[in-house]
C-alpha cells in the first residue's frame, strides 16, 4: 500500500484511545489466558480480562439522583488540545475547563499540543471505526519520548498505530498492529465507567465526570474520582467528561441538542522519558461531521493484521523500567493484564 502523508487537520473536522476503561470488582472465575497485546480495559475497548469487574458486562447501575448517561452521536468529528501535565498535578487535578487551572504555567508545569478524533460507529454495517490523531506529540502513555506524529486507527477489532515519514522515529515502523482486539468505543461507553460526584463539582456541576483509578498489583479499581492522586502508589487513572447540558450540534441542526464530549483525562507515563503523570484531551470544535475516510482509515483498510509486525510500544527495546519515589514501578496499561 502506497503511503499517505498525515491528514490534514481542518479547523472543523477532527477526534483517543480515546477512548476509554472503566472499573469493577471481581466474583466470579479467572477467564481464559488471552494473548499480551489484548489489555485490560474494562469493556471499553473489548471484553477481554472481564474478571476483573462486577459483572460479565463491566457496566455501572447508576444510583437514584445521578445523572443519565450520555451518548456518542453516531458519528462525529473533533479537534482537541492535549495537556501534558508534569508539575504539581496532584494539587491540580482534572478534568479541566480548557487548559489547566492559572496556578499551572506553561512550559514550567505542562506542554500543550495538539491533535483530532475521528469517529464513525455506523462503519462497515455497525463494527465501528475511530482514528485519533496526535500531531508532533504521540500518546504519552508509553516509556517512550513522545515527540513525533502517530495515529491509532480502530477498525472493527483491530487497532493498528501510525508513524509518519516528516518525524517517525528510527527502527519503528510505519503501520504496527497495536492489537487485535481493540474496538471503538461503542456509543454507550460511559456506562462502564463510574460517576464521581467530586471530578464533576470540580467545574461546578458544568461537566458530568467519570473516573477511576487501578491497583498495578490486582488490575482492579482502588478508587472512583481523581482525587487524591495516586500515580505515586503506581496506580492507572482514566477518566472522562461530558457537558452537563445538552446543546444543539454546530453542523447538524436538525439534530436534537445533546451532551457533547468535554475531556478524556488519564494517566500517562509518570517518568522520563514521556513525564506524563496526568494527561488531559480537552475538546474544541466537536461536530458531527462524517469522517472522510480518505482522511483516516483508508491509511490502513487494505491491510491484514496478522501480516504487521506487533507494536513494542509498551516494552520497546532497551527501555528500563525505573521506580517512582514511593519504590513502586512505574505502571503502563499493558501491565494490568498480568496483574491478577
Amino acid at each position: 500500500m502506497p503511503h499517505r502523508s498525515r491528514p490534514h487537520l481542518a479547523p472543523l473536522s477532527a477526534l483517543l484511545l480515546a477512548g476509554a476503561g472503566a472499573a469493577c470488582t471481581q466474583s466470579g472465575a479467572r477467564a481464559e489466558p488471552v494473548p499480551d497485546d489484548v489489555y485490560a480495559t474494562y469493556g471499553v475497548h473489548n471484553s477481554a480480562h472481564s474478571e476483573a469487574c462486577a459483572n460479565s458486562k463491566c457496566d455501572y447501575t447508576r444510583e437514584p439522583g445521578r445523572p443519565s448517561d450520555p451518548l456518542y452521536p453516531e458519528y462525529w468529528s473533533s479537534n482537541w488540545k492535549m495537556y501534558r501535565v508534569y508539575n504539581n498535578y496532584e494539587a491540580h487535578p482534572p478534568p479541566y475547563d480548557g487548559k489547566p487551572p492559572a496556578a499551572l504555567v506553561e512550559g514550567k508545569d505542562y506542554e500543550a499540543s495538539n491533535g483530532a478524533t475521528y469517529y464513525d460507529s455506523t462503519w462497515n454495517g455497525g463494527q465501528g471505526a475511530m482514528m485519533e490523531h496526535y500531531e508532533k506529540r504521540c500518546l504519552p502513555i508509553f516509556p517512550l519520548p513522545n515527540n513525533y506524529t502517530c495515529s491509532f486507527i480502530s477498525l472493527g477489532d483491530a487497532a493498528f498505530f501510525v508513524t509518519y515519514d516528516s518525524d517517525r522515529p528510527a527502527g519503528m515502523p510505519r503501520v504496527c498492529l497495536f492489537s487485535p482486539r481493540n474496538h471503538a468505543p461503542k456509543r454507550d461507553f460511559i456506562k462502564h465507567l463510574p460517576y464521581s460526584k467530586d471530578d464533576s463539582d470540580r467545574l461546578g456541576g458544568r461537566v458530568q465526570g467519570y473516573s477511576f483509578w487501578v491497583s498495578p498489583d490486582t488490575g482492579k479499581p482502588i478508587q472512583t474520582g481523581v482525587s487524591p492522586d495516586q500515580t505515586q502508589n503506581g496506580a492507572i487513572m482514566f477518566g472522562y467528561g461530558f457537558d452537563s447540558q445538552a446543546t444543539p450540534d454546530r453542523v447538524e441542526k436538525g439534530v436534537a441538542p445533546y451532551r457533547h464530549p468535554q475531556s478524556f483525562y488519564f494517566s500517562g507515563y509518570p517518568l522520563a522519558p514521556a513525564n506524563a503523570p496526568i494527561v488531559s484531551q480537552n475538546y474544541t470544535n466537536f461536530a458531527m461531521i462524517k469522517p472522510d475516510p480518505a482522511k483516516t482509515w483508508d491509511q490502513v483498510s487494505g491491510l491484514d493484521p496478522k501480516t504487521l509486525p506487533n507494536c513494542q510500544l509498551f516494552n520497546p527495546p532497551g527501555a528500563s523500567r525505573p521506580m517512582l519515589k514511593s519504590g513502586k514501578s512505574a505502571p503502563t496499561w499493558d501491565r494490568l493484564r498480568r496483574a491478577r
